[in-house]
């Protein structure tokens, strides 16, 4: 019996919905991961971007456990001298919750040429509303 591989052209894509309202920034992200990553599908190839697309909708409600609010901090460096920006978690949720939702998702994902193509199929939205209705997404449940 030979192995089932999959090939770019035979992937079926679906879209999903996750609300991230009171729910962990952790639990959402890996299971957004594994969703963009395909692990989900009994079609799952590693070399192969076999992921669906998902949308999170109230980015900006997402829970953070413990003192994470307080002690985590963000890195970023703009790459000149003296460049270093750092944020607290609580100002990263209050001022850029997208921006802190899909650094959460994109650490979960493989490095390289396959996890820059896996990211592009996330959208992140601060509130409810979301421009894919037209693609008719299915609510899914952590």
């Amino acid at each position: 019996m030979k192995t089932f591989m999959q090939k770019n052209e035979t992937v079926e894509r679906n879209w999903y919905v996750i609300d991230a309202t009171d729910k962990p920034l952790g639990r959402v992200a890996s299971k957004t991961a594994v969703l963009l990553r395909g692990k989900h599908k009994p079609t799952f190839t590693p070399h192969i971007d076999c992921g669906d697309y998902v949308i999170i909708i109230n980015a900006k409600k997402a829970a953070l456990t413990g003192n994470k609010a307080e002690t985590k901090i963000y890195y970023n460096h703009s790459g000149y001298v003296g460049g270093l920006r750092e944020r607290k978690a609580k100002e990263m949720k209050a001022n850029y919750s997208i921006e802190m939702v899909e650094q959460a998702v994109k650490g979960m994902l493989p490095k390289g040429r396959l996890g820059r193509a896996m990211i592009k199929k996330l959208y992140v939205y601060e509130d409810e509303n979301h421009l894919h209705t037209a693609q008719k997404p299915k609510e899914m449940d952590l």
